[in-house]
């Protein structure tokens, strides 16, 4: 795989999120505003480039049977060291995460990239596909958290000073009164049923590409050459 196709393949083709339906708990229970979509977004990110460029270094070396164990073990200590650093530098935000932060070290999404690819790829496709399907996971829980923020709070933006300092308090918008929100779009059903509703629109736009493409080829001409 080339870098375009890396990049096509996490954020578009493979989407952990919108494709491949990987780290739904985090997914669906955080994503109830731009801020913690985004702060979770950014850390699975991080750990996820982490765990490649370790995956990278030292997996062609590792025996098969330590390797899995040497990755969760690389994977949870990358997970601590995001966890200890928010909660030093931005407490709000670990406090607004809460236990899924820890969480990300479950995230299959991370184990499965160290194993099934960063281990068997040079390091700047190991790093690349990181930062990929780190970005495709980031970009569907901004996504769901904006849609999910706005409907249930009537904001959008609303608390990004947590993740990006005082400087930006009131950085939000208020779009309508927040006792006018639908109180459902902020409950882990109310994620699921927008999600589905993401699924639907996404495979009904890649149908229509299709019959598109089908209708624009070009027809057979049968050979009636002698």
């Amino acid at each position: 795989m080339d870098a375009r196709a890396i990049l096509r393949d996490g954020l578009l083709q493979s989407n952990p999120g919108l494709v491949q339906l990987l780290g739904l708990c985090p997914l669906l229970a955080v994503s109830n505003s731009v801020a913690n979509a985004l702060g979770l977004g950014l850390a699975t990110l991080g750990v996820l480039v982490a765990s490649n460029l370790v995956a990278a270094l030292v997996g062609p070396y590792l025996p098969r049977e330590v390797r899995l164990a040497v990755f969760v073990i690389v994977i949870a200590a990358a997970v601590t060291a995001v966890e200890l650093a928010m909660a030093a530098w931005r407490p709000g935000l670990h406090d607004s995460l809460g236990i899924f932060l820890p969480l990300i070290i479950t995230n299959c999404l991370i184990l499965s990239r160290a194993e099934s690819f960063a281990s068997r790829q040079p390091l700047p496709r190991a790093l690349l596909d990181g930062m990929a399907m780190g970005a495709g996971f980031l970009i569907a829980l901004v996504m769901l958290g904006a849609v999910r923020e706005l409907l249930g709070s009537g904001s959008l933006g609303a608390g990004l000073e947590l993740l990006l300092g005082p400087a930006f308090a009131g950085a939000g918008w208020q779009v309508f009164p927040q006792s006018s929100g639908l109180r459902f779009a902020l409950l882990p059903p109310g994620a699921f049923v927008l999600l589905g509703l993401m699924l639907a629109l996404g495979n009904a736009r890649a149908a229509a590409r299709k019959r598109d493409a089908a209708a624009g080829a070009p027809a057979d001409v049968p050979d009636t050459a002698a």
